[in-house]
């Protein structure tokens, strides 16, 4: 049985109001809340740094055609907080992020070593700390740690996620998905299996946006508990046809002119498994594909902007901690590749913007080799709740409130398969400091050492370079430093599927139990 959305809201607010611990509780506004912030979490999903308008990292300048970027709620928030400007995805593909970001650990640990694949649930997350601590939670949107079949994603038994353990600690409000990418006529699930049905012609981030305004919004008058929202977007992510963007956003960008990169190259990247890899149909689609990517970034740009005016109008700005980020980038024809799953900048630079009024001065930038294993410390960091003990990431809590202290040495990036297949002969690791990217393919051992400072493109190996050795050597025994700690062995594809799940894609253990 399906019901629509309408008949849904008009039970948010009573949703809202069962999470108070009195009904007759006063408005939850600056002034009036308790020690602890509130946290808002609002996730892109394959949004890369590059095509951010205010990111202008690649070489003083911005990437090639992303001058075109219209994103000005967000390049106005990228200046009202700390911006960490080496942020990378741990592992850029979507579930082993999203995992990642809830676990505070790395791909081999807690086992998302493909997409398609269940969690474990039994692991200390994000979602735990903070409703333990008396937090009121909610998400809303993409899920993507739970169905554990390739394929099939309409089917409820896939796209539903159980009340339970599932949800990670994210026990309040729960209007989400695990997975689909087709933003008009789509769903998400509540508490069953009924597929709640946007209304008629709504764009999907747009009622996302609604409902998570009007969930704060009853929040605030219901309760004095602080809230923890994470609202996780699907744009800007792919299918770009023009029938999966609205009209009025297309046509923002019919002229534009996005060309290819510097770095693009007319042949497939011979280590791209078949997502990653181009076809001539799509290679002649790229010009088009772009301008629908923008187009939903500007959609998602003017929803961002809505959130971040309510929270003003609200008065719950001053004490909200809002983080906006996404899980990858997209790569477009750069290095003979589309999608993600790669160490390239395309793929693993991302957004990461901070924003608390209340403790974070405006204005601040961190230079630090931030990756997605540190942003569940950091936010418990921020909101002065211990991080779990077997958490891998580290709390740099203290670099956004523009306090000096410890950093990380570089960024620990990792590849354990094909997208979302068994297949071996695809696997990497990589480290990324702060100048330069050092990775290395399992298949053959081929090691690529890249100056991202001089060469933003990625476009001179220099790993055969007599004059980089040095570097060489140094990044590679640090990243073999690093897998030791992690006891990531570097195994092919199978082996996970072998040891770590029940055969059937549910993931029962990682590289430390």
């Amino acid at each position: 049985m399906n019901i629509d959305r309408r008949t849904f809201l008009k039970s948010s607010c009573a949703a809202a109001a069962s999470l108070t611990l009195s009904k007759m509780m006063p408005s939850l506004f600056a002034g009036e809340q308790g020690s602890r912030p509130n946290v808002l979490v609002i996730l892109a999903d394959q949004l890369g740094l590059n095509c951010c308008g205010y990111s202008k990292y690649w070489g003083g300048a911005n990437y090639a055609g992303a001058e075109q970027a219209v994103t000005p709620n967000i390049d106005q928030f990228s200046r009202q907080g700390i911006n960490f400007v080496n942020a990378v995805a741990s592992s850029p593909v979507c579930s082993a992020y999203r995992a990642t970001l809830m676990t505070g650990k790395y791909t081999t640990s807690h086992g998302m070593v493909i997409n398609e694949l269940r969690l474990n649930p039994y692991q200390d997350c994000l979602g735990h700390s903070l409703t333990r601590n008396g937090y009121s939670t909610a998400y809303i949107g993409k899920w993507h740690m739970y169905a554990n079949v390739l394929g099939d994603h309409l089917n409820a038994d896939n796209s539903f996620v159980p009340q339970g353990p599932h949800r990670l600690g994210f026990n309040g409000f729960w209007a989400a998905y695990n997975f689909h990418h087709d933003y008009y006529n789509t769903y998400y699930h509540t508490t069953s299996k009924k597929k709640i049905f946007w209304d008629p012609g709504v764009y999907e981030p747009d009622g996302q946006t609604d409902m998570a305004i009007n969930w704060m919004k009853c929040h605030s008058q219901k309760s004095t508990r602080p809230f923890s929202m994470v609202l996780s977007w699907g744009t800007p992510h792919d299918p770009w046809n023009d029938a999966n963007v609205p009209a009025q956003y297309r046509d923002i960008f019919k002229n534009a002119n996005i060309p290819n990169p510097p770095n693009y190259l007319p042949n497939n990247d011979v280590y791209a498994d078949s997502w990653a890899q181009l076809t001539a149909s799509a290679r002649s689609s790229l010009a088009a594909w772009r301008k629908n990517y923008y187009a939903m970034t500007t959609n998602l740009d003017w929803n961002f902007g809505r959130i971040m005016q309510f929270l003003e109008t609200s008065g719950l700005a001053e004490n909200t901690i809002v983080i906006f980020s996404s899980d990858h980038g997209e790569m477009f024809g750069a290095q003979g590749r589309r999608a993600k799953n790669i160490f390239y900048e395309e793929a693993a630079r991302i957004p990461f913007l901070v924003r608390w009024p209340a403790k974070i001065a405006s204005g601040l930038t961190s230079d630090a080799c931030m990756s997605s294993v540190d942003i569940m410390p950091t936010i418990l960091g921020l909101v002065d709740l211990p991080v779990p003990g077997r958490v891998e990431g580290m709390d740099l809590s203290h670099l956004a409130k523009g306090q000096s202290g410890p950093e990380p040495e570089f960024a620990m990036l990792q590849n354990t398969g094909a997208c979302a297949a068994w297949q071996d002969g695809y696997e990497w690791r990589a480290v990324r400091n702060k100048q330069y990217t050092y990775a290395r393919y399992r298949r053959d051992g081929k090691e690529l050492l890249f100056d991202n400072l001089n060469d933003p493109y990625q476009i001179n190996d220099l790993s055969q370079d007599s004059g980089s050795q040095g570097v060489l050597s140094q990044l590679r025994n640090g990243m073999q430093a690093k897998m030791d700690s992690l006891s990531d062995t570097f195994a092919p594809s199978t082996y996970y599927r072998d040891h770590w799940t029940d055969g059937n894609r549910v993931i029962l253990r990682g590289a430390r139990g």
